[in-house]
C-alpha cells in the first residue's frame, strides 16, 4: 500500500484534547476504508504566517498512514467539510523516516544545518 504523510491545522479555538481527537477521529475515517495510521504527532499551537478564516494561530498535527488511495481521498473529503480544519497538505512518500519529525526534534539534534557566520 503507498504511504502518505499528511498535516493539518485546525481552528485556535479549540481545547488541545479536541485537536488530538480529530487526529483520533481521522485515524478511524482510514481504518474504516482499508488504511493505518502508522504514528502521529500533535505540533501544539503555532503561529501561521497569514491569516485564515479570521484565525492567526492553530493547532498542528502531523500524520503518518498506509493507506490505499481511496481511504486518502476520503479522508480529506471529509477534513474539508469539518469545521474545525481550515488546511490540510497530503504528499505521497516512499519511505517513512525512523524517529521523530523535524518539528519535534530539538534544535540541538538538528545536526545538518550549516553554520552561522
Amino acid at each position: 500500500m503507498p504511504l502518505y504523510e499528511h498535516v493539518f491545522i485546525s481552528r485556535q479555538d479549540l481545547s488541545n484534547t479536541q485537536a488530538e481527537g480529530l487526529v483520533e477521529h481521522f485515524g478511524t475515517v482510514l481504518a474504516d476504508n482499508g488504511g493505518t495510521l502508522v504514528e502521529h504527532e500533535y505540533w501544539g499551537v503555532k503561529t501561521m504566517a497569514y491569516k485564515i478564516n479570521k484565525n492567526r494561530k492553530g493547532h498542528y498535527a502531523f500524520l503518518r498512514t498506509n493507506a490505499p488511495s481511496e481511504a486518502v481521498q476520503e479522508m480529506e473529503r471529509l477534513m474539508r467539510l469539518h469545521d474545525d480544519v481550515m488546511r490540510v497538505l497530503t504528499i505521497k512518500v516512499d519511505e517513512h523516516a525512523e524517529g521523530p519529525s523535524v518539528q519535534m526534534q530539538k534544535r540541538d539534534e538538528r545536526d545538518n544545518r550549516r553554520e552561522r557566520r
